[in-house]
């Protein structure tokens, strides 16, 4: 289905019909799944991560290798034979060769043992740093996404008070002709109309920041981004009920914390791989060498020799100058450093979800207030135009109401969108933040 939809869009674009489509929050998304260069990074290490297993697997297995020689020797056999047979015997060239074949095959080796287990916790610390580095990258797009709607609000806004004061300034400028209102109403309408236009300049080039703030994550300019048509009438409930439980479950599963503990757990193994450098170790050891001209430089003929040997090796360490015990003095306190960051990785997890959590609450409260606020400026200003045109409001008055619906507004949108940031945070502080989550707050934003 996916290529079908690229060769369909392949063909529009040969044939000349533009494709202009607003994107949502989950199509960013997934070009940033491509795209994004420190995800792509992420993803490197994580493979790279993986391949810690086999080679602490390697300890256990057998170590082969084959080595070769083959040299030209020229005796003198003046040297060698001298007084026997000819006065000037000849020089002897031998041949010599050498084939030796190695295999050991390690029976106890405590230091492999233990770095066969650190192997382990270094995969699942790196599977936990690439989960995490997702959960990174949903909430840098959708930070990046929702700082582009609310410049896009800003722009919005003030283009639309910028065009509401125009319509009050040329309807004050006819009243001062026509004497039914005096030039302090045109100048006020013409002051108002001059700092919108700056705040104009000004949200522009703040949306145009935001926007590319977003290009460095999926490495093209946004050009349309779907906003919520309107605010949801009912705002989804949390998985929890309340904030005790999010951070009971935030310290089971928050990945931050996890990646910290599984740090501490290597650390407890490089404690134990240091100190069986103490072991002894034991290793079953093969050989076969099959050798050509063996002692030709001595009689003057070389001989064969072919020879084959198995037996056990064991390697008892007794001194090496103290360095073990530096080692594992140095080791210890690293593992203790590593206790240390994980209680502090704790203590902060959960004041950050102790926060977010409250930052969702309190979020969805202000919501309401402000949907509740926009209601009340909206009749207010109706009110206040209705006065005007019966004589007791004037031109100020309504360029001051309609400066509260718009701040109401923009006001309204920007609570949204931090309430949704909100939540995604929170759902990361407990390690739960996936395609799903995302999809829904997608869904509360198109609807």
């Amino acid at each position: 289905m996916k290529r079908l939809q690229f060769v369909f869009a392949v063909f529009i674009g040969i044939i000349g019909y533009p494709i202009v489509q607003a994107a949502d929050l989950m199509g960013i998304y997934q070009e940033a799944l491509a795209q994004d260069a420190q995800y792509r990074s992420a993803r490197a290490a994580y493979q790279a991560a993986q391949e810690k297993l086999p080679q602490g697997r390697a300890g256990f297995l057998p170590n082969i290798t084959l080595s070769g020689s083959r040299a030209v020797q020229q005796i003198d056999a003046n040297n060698v034979f001298t007084g026997v047979g000819n006065a000037n015997p000849p020089e002897v060239t031998i041949q010599n060769r050498n084939i030796t074949l190695s295999a050991t095959q390690p029976l106890f080796r405590m230091e492999s043992i233990v770095i066969y287990a650190q192997s382990k916790m270094e995969v699942s610390r790196a599977d936990m740093q690439f989960m995490g580095a997702g959960q990174d990258l949903i909430l840098r797009v959708a930070q990046a996404y929702f700082d582009v709607l609310d410049a896009q609000v800003d722009v919005e806004v003030v283009e639309a008070q910028k065009k509401a004061i125009l319509k009050q300034l040329e309807q004050a400028k006819r009243n001062f002709e026509v004497g039914v209102s005096t030039i302090v109403d045109t100048n006020e309408a013409q002051a108002r109309y001059d700092l919108t236009t700056s705040q104009e300049i000004a949200a522009n080039n703040a949306l145009e920041i935001r926007k590319r703030t977003l290009q460095g994550i999926i490495d093209r300019f946004p050009e349309n981004l779907l906003g919520a048509k309107e605010i949801a009438s009912s705002l989804t409930k949390l998985n929890y009920s309340g904030m005790d439980e999010w951070v009971r479950v935030a310290e089971e599963k928050n990945f931050t914390l996890r990646t910290q503990q599984a740090a501490y757990e290597i650390a407890n193994q490089e404690v134990k791989k240091v100190w069986a450098q103490h072991y002894p170790t034991l290793d079953l050891v093969a050989q076969y060498s099959d050798q050509t001209g063996v002692g030709g430089a001595i009689t003057g003929r070389g001989i064969d020799i072919t020879s084959k040997s198995i037996g056990l090796q064991l390697n008892l360490p007794l001194f090496q100058g103290f360095s073990v015990q530096s080692r594992v003095r140095e080791a210890l306190a690293l593992q203790d450093k590593a206790l240390h960051d994980l209680e502090n990785t704790r203590r902060n997890i959960t004041i950050q979800t102790r926060q977010q959590y409250l930052n969702v609450t309190n979020g969805i409260a202000q919501v309401k207030a402000l949907k509740q606020a926009l209601i009340s400026s909206q009749s207010q200003l109706d009110s206040t135009i209705l006065g005007q045109q019966v004589g007791v409001r004037t031109e100020v008055d309504v360029l001051n109401v309609q400066q509260q619906l718009y701040s109401a507004k923009r006001d309204l949108a920007k609570a949204y969108h931090s309430y949704l940031m909100s939540r995604l945070r929170l759902s990361a502080e407990a390690g739960e933040l996936d395609e799903d989550t995302l999809t829904q707050i997608n869904a509360m934003l198109i609807k």
